[in-house]
């Protein structure tokens, strides 16, 4: 991981000193190895490395190519071999992943992203043709922001340069706001009214006065993968989630998989220690770090990944989370937070965490999310149900009908009526009660931004990939839109990777009949069948982990004097999105026991405290709330002034 800064004047004239002085000095902490620069005809580029790899440590960036690009990356190339043998001579496996880059770009051009396997940004600038290029993954793993102006184009990995010196205040993305309270906003947004984020698969070209956005890359809606046995798939499985996790075992120092005891981190867990114990991963040693509630009676997680700790003989970090302060809604005042979702202050277990990476020298953490989404963990038979109805399968459904509604305890011909909704007009069937907009919203705008509100709903085509395809394709939207509202730690620094969100492994499970995801009475059947004898067996066969509710109602009920003083107050509604009066009443009822979004409630609660101190350090521009609510195409024209999209 590495973190990089760009400014293309248009008129050649650098930036000054005293602002390159000042950005280096936001990137340090983001990337402490070393620092470069490269500065010409207006041109000036920044970069701040963290090695994670043996490979990093022989770079120089930004690369310079034959043909006078400039490229600056920050990622990780899991397809390094087989681009090597591609070019013959001119590399070698020592060669860093930003010099394989590198040539690929220069025998491809941008064709050549669709051929990167694994997770990156990156940015090319061309001093020939005038032109900069930012590019990332098809996931969308790592951040890379940009903003364009009448005189200049800056980029940045972190949103506290673009921010901190705009020379402005910035308006709030009423879009981003609204995306916050329902599953997460739009990838392509930030809470800035113009400073954007670079799509997933995609590609920014921008030149003087025009800006395109181009997919280099997608997922085949057409591949199919058929088996004759149930162990045949079992085989690919194995084969394509080992090889993610041992794509993510690339370092060159321990690194730190988070264990909750579920079956995501789990396997990830106990299939990395095969691949070591196998001699196949770079990483001299896997650690792992647990959180335990021994008070809270839906989270007990202590007996299950103790499991895992007892099937490889070590134990890892633990942090006992019942008597710290879990949530906490206020901001620290001295520190920039760029999105609601930085994370307030500095708590006891963000402190345990942070020591225990500097204890063992973890540079690299493994994530488990993305495994409940991708491997049917929700037993629904809806997606199957669809598929066969989209194809007129109407033995097969009649069929499938019968073995799930026995199974559910359902009349059959609900769960006809629930696969056969999908295909409907929303305004038709209406959206899920879990999906709509919370009572607290001011009705403005809600009117104004819906979409984002309820998660940019869309009714399935009948014509086209199948609803299966349609459906996960969807999922995984969610999961981009998660990931890019996340925000990149330097206290304490690490690579965050993901081996459920592996371009192949999704790929594979794409292409694979439903039914070998979720069967009747079988949450996630081919992931426990394919890993039986690897993961522990209490571990394969637990029940589905319930949420966590009580600590956040703890907390509202405890501080309940506080909320209701700072609802007088709200920024939130000064700005036309809180109804603060609702607000306070939703809150009574949370602190009554009554349900609540209750999630939603603390997303709103992390809202007002981050308008709160970022107005206090004088980075928010306050607009009246009778003018708050912009049609999209205001909104683009203050995001892009002169600007054309293609």
């Amino acid at each position: 991981m590495s973190v990089q800064f760009g400014r293309w004047s248009f008129d050649g004239m650098p930036p000054l000193l005293d602002f390159l002085e000042r950005v280096n000095t936001m990137l340090a902490p983001y990337g402490p190895d070393n620092s470069s620069s490269y500065h010409k005809d207006g041109v000036s580029v920044l970069y701040h490395a963290f090695h994670t790899t043996k490979e990093s440590r022989r770079e120089t960036q930004p690369d310079i190519s034959r043909s006078g690009t400039v490229i600056t990356w920050d990622g990780r190339l899991d397809n390094r071999a087989e681009l090597i043998h591609q070019f013959s001579g001119s590399l070698s496996i020592a060669s860093a992943d930003v010099s394989i880059l590198s040539a690929a770009y220069e025998r491809w051009g941008t064709a050549s992203f669709a051929k990167l396997m694994g997770d990156w940004a990156l940015s090319i600038w061309n001093p020939n043709e005038r032109s900069l290029i930012l590019a990332k993954d098809p996931i969308g793993t790592r951040h890379l922001y940009y903003s364009v102006e009448n005189d200049q184009v800056t980029w940045s990995t972190i949103l506290d340069p673009l921010v901190l010196l705009a020379g402005r205040p910035l308006a709030l993305d009423e879009e981003y706001i609204a995306g916050w309270f329902s599953f997460f906003p739009a990838a392509r947004l930030t809470p800035y009214v113009g400073i954007d984020s670079v799509p997933p698969s995609c590609f920014v070209c921008l030149e003087r006065g025009k800006r395109t956005i181009t997919k280099y890359w997608d997922f085949d809606p057409g591949k199919r993968i058929r088996y004759r046995t149930d162990a045949e798939y079992e085989k690919h499985f194995r084969a394509v989630f080992g090889e993610a996790v041992r794509r993510r075992l690339r370092s060159d120092t321990p690194i730190l998989a988070e264990l909750s005891g579920g079956m995501d981190s789990s396997s990830i867990v106990c299939v990395a220690d095969t691949i070591i114990a196998q001699g196949a991963a770079e990483t001299p040693r896997l650690d792992t770090l647990s959180y335990y509630n021994d008070l809270e009676p839906n989270w007990n997680e202590r007996p299950y990944f103790t499991k895992v700790e007892d099937k490889r003989g070590r134990a890892g970090c633990h942090i006992d989370v019942s008597t710290l302060q879990s949530f906490r809604f206020e901001f620290e005042s001295d520190r920039f937070a760029a999105t609601p979702g930085s994370g307030g202050q500095t708590t006891e277990a963000s402190r345990q965490f942070a020591t225990c990476i500097a204890s063992q020298g973890n540079r690299v953490v493994l994530s488990g999310v993305g495994g409940d989404e991708i491997t049917g963990g929700v037993p629904t038979p809806t997606p199957e149900l669809m598929d066969l109805l989209a194809r007129a399968r109407l033995r097969s459904l009649a069929r499938q009908l019968k073995l799930w509604a026995l199974n559910k305890r359902k009349p059959w011909f609900l769960l006809f009526f629930e696969a056969a909704r999908g295909f409907f007009p929303l305004g038709l069937v209406g959206l899920p009660k879990q999906s709509q907009p919370v009572s607290w919203l001011n009705p403005d705008f809600v009117k104004s931004q819906r979409a984002a509100l309820t998660g940019y709903p869309s009714r399935v085509r009948v014509l086209g990939p199948l609803p299966n395809f349609q459906e996960s394709i969807s999922t995984l939207d969610s999961l981009r839109r998660q990931l890019a509202c996340s925000a990149l730690s330097s206290i304490p620094l690490f690579d965050k990777r993901y081996p459920y969100l592996d371009r192949e492994l999704l790929e594979f499970i794409y292409a694979i009949p439903r039914e070998q995801l979720v069967r009747p009475g079988q949450r996630r059947s081919l992931m426990r069948r394919a890993l039986a004898g690897i993961v522990p067996e209490e571990i394969l066969n637990r029940r589905r982990k319930a949420f966590v509710t009580r600590s956040p109602m703890t907390v509202i009920s405890n501080e309940y004097a506080g909320l209701i003083s700072m609802s007088q107050d709200m920024i939130s509604a000064s700005l036309g999105i809180v109804d603060a009066k609702a607000f306070c009443e939703s809150a009574q009822k949370a602190r009554q026991g009554q349900a609540i979004r209750i999630v939603v409630m603390m997303r709103t609660l992390a809202l007002e405290s981050w308008l709160r101190t970022i107005g206090a350090q004088g980075l928010l521009r306050r607009t009246p709330s009778k003018i708050a609510h912009r049609s999209t195409a205001e909104r683009e024209k203050e995001r892009w002034p002169r600007f054309t999209e293609q």
